[in-house]
């Protein structure tokens, strides 16, 4: 079945750097958009980036030139790159698959519909 696991959360201090990964399985990567959300405590999970089949990517206003997402369909993985962490970044990350090839985002909100999700990973900012 199809089953997305993110690794590569923990600690790290403000200005630090962490790379997540999401690893597919289930299905053929290639053909579909992979989004990364982060939830705060209490709050609703929110779009940080997106990589299309063809590998077109959009970032949140708040992540650009600080997240870099890639994939490396050979190895059925998505990566998120996170520079220059901040403490107000600490959040559940969540990667998930999209159910077709495209990053829908409209007035500047990412959306799906995201069919499949994983079970997220904890990044704590903190010195």
């Amino acid at each position: 079945q199809v089953q997305l696991v993110e690794s590569g959360g923990g600690l790290v201090q403000p200005g630090g750097s962490l790379r997540l990964s999401c690893a597919a399985s289930g299905f053929t990567l290639d053909g579909y958009a992979i989004g990364w959300f982060r939830q705060y405590p209490g709050k609703e999970r929110e779009g940080v980036s997106c990589i299309s089949s063809d590998e077109s990517t959009y970032y949140d206003d708040s992540v650009k030139g600080q997240f870099t997402i890639s994939r490396d369909n050979g190895q059925n993985t998505v990566y998120l790159q996170m520079n220059s962490l901040k403490v107000e970044e600490t959040a559940v990350y969540y990667c998930a698959k999209d159910y077709m090839g495209g990053c829908t985002v409209v007035a500047g909100i990412l959306l799906g519909p995201f069919d499949h999700w994983g079970q997220g990973a904890q990044v704590t900012v903190s010195s």
